[in-house]
């Protein structure tokens, strides 16, 4: 994980950075006071920043070429892109821009977190059919329980993922970003709406389809690898390789890898040597940040907490 901190009264300076680690822009204003700070993680294509202005700035923003939420705390936050004024407040969580297009807008004496993930990822964490990527329509969640995931989600990789030693973990990064991803997907409109399954998919989705998938789950589980890549290896649509899950398996593909993931840290867990090893660690290195639900789901799995699996090896 890299860490990166900026505090600053100057707004030249303030508008050099922000151009540096967002996208070109200008910032104006004339304000009595002109306090910015931004503190910045970043680790395995998630970017988590904590932002507080105490002043009116006012910017005018190229592409940022990423999905790019906000997650207000206090103040407001104005957006006038196309000459209409969307005000943004505390509690609610909001995709600033689409990617590929400028934004303009107000800053109102505002603290909010920013968290920013390749917009490819959409694409792969949908796992629709094949007819183009995946983008967001909207920039407001539909309705108060897809903002209520989103802001949950993103106090997650804040203040549990990226605030740790797991946010070094490749594992558990990638999996968070993918969570991120997901919650976007399900609270905010986008354009993957088909919901008749293609009869080329149900056909596909024989047990063959599920035991080369499982094969490849296998094989790979220590890497970052989620549906996309699961079925790309077979290969077939993600949406197939869904369905022969559901049909065979009655579960999930990254349902399925999570399991056999908690499993190898059941095996690391069984060998290792406690003098020199941790819980933390090791669930962290097989994709588990949390080391509180990590107790929960080895418990549930294999009947012993993982720290007792682990002292017996004294």
């Amino acid at each position: 994980m890299e860490q990166l901190s900026f505090a600053s009264e100057s707004l030249s300076e303030t508008e050099a950075f922000l151009s540096d680690a967002y996208t070109p822009m200008q910032i104006g204003g004339r304000p009595e006071r002109t306090g910015t700070r931004v503190e910045r993680r970043t680790a395995g294509g998630l970017i988590v920043d904590e932002l507080a202005f105490d002043y009116t700035m006012s910017y005018d923003a190229g592409c940022l070429e990423r999905i790019c939420l906000l997650t207000m705390h206090q103040g407001t936050v104005a957006d006038t892109t196309g000459g209409k004024e969307e005000i943004h407040g505390p509690g609610e969580t909001f995709l600033i821009a689409q990617p590929d297009r400028p934004y303009t807008g107000e800053v109102r004496g505002a603290a909010y977190t920013i968290t920013m993930f390749d917009p490819g990822l959409l694409t792969a964490v949908a796992g629709g059919p094949d007819g183009g990527p995946v983008r967001l329509t909207g920039q407001r969640a539909l309705d108060a329980a897809g903002n209520r995931i989103l802001e949950r989600t993103v106090a997650y990789l804040r203040d549990d993922v990226m605030a740790g030693p797991a946010a070094d973990q490749p594992l558990v990064v990638a999996g968070a970003v993918r969570l991120l991803a997901s919650a976007a997907l399900s609270a905010f409109p986008h354009t993957d709406l088909v919901t008749t399954p293609a009869r080329i998919d149900r056909g596909d989705a024989t047990s063959d389809t599920l035991r080369r998938a499982m094969d490849f789950i296998e094989a790979n589980a220590d890497r970052d690898i989620g549906l996309a890549e699961i079925a790309a290896s077979i290969p077939l649509t993600p949406r197939a390789v869904q369905y022969a899950f559901r049909r065979h398996a009655g579960t999930t593909p990254l349902a399925h890898l999570r399991r056999v993931r908690l499993a190898r840290a059941h095996d690391e867990l069984k060998t290792a040597d406690p003098s020199t090893s941790s819980v933390i660690a090791i669930a962290a290195k097989w994709g588990f940040g949390n080391p509180g639900r990590f107790a929960v789901e080895h418990r549930a799995a294999y009947g012993v907490s993982p720290a007792t699996l682990l002292r017996a090896r004294r």
